[in-house]
């Protein structure tokens, strides 16, 4: 019998395997992440090696920098795609509504 976390792996390679190398990273992103990171840090592109990830502030950026090895590996694991780098842009602040 399986452990959750063999019947995860095995689920998400069924996903990613019809996926282009792109696609696949940016699906795993939250299963490598977790959840509650991933509701805060958004996968936004891949690109010769590059995850671009979408942090909403300089908090987040420096928390996540320090996972940065660890993602990139269990990406690369989980995908069979080279992930070099993660890069964490941090999300333009909202537009205040015009008050007319």
């Amino acid at each position: 019998m399986q452990s959750p976390r063999q019947t995860l792996q095995t689920l998400a390679a069924r996903v990613l395997a019809g996926a282009s190398p792109e696609e696949a990273v940016l699906v795993a992103w939250p299963l490598v992440c977790g959840s509650a990171v991933a509701e805060r840090a958004s996968a936004t592109s891949f690109e010769a090696g590059t995850l671009r990830v979408r942090v909403p502030d300089r908090g987040w950026q420096c928390q996540l920098e320090s996972f940065s090895r660890q993602y990139a590996q269990k990406l690369s694991t989980f995908t069979g795609t080279s992930v070099e780098r993660i890069q964490y842009e941090i999300a333009p602040a909202s537009s205040a509504p015009n008050n007319l």
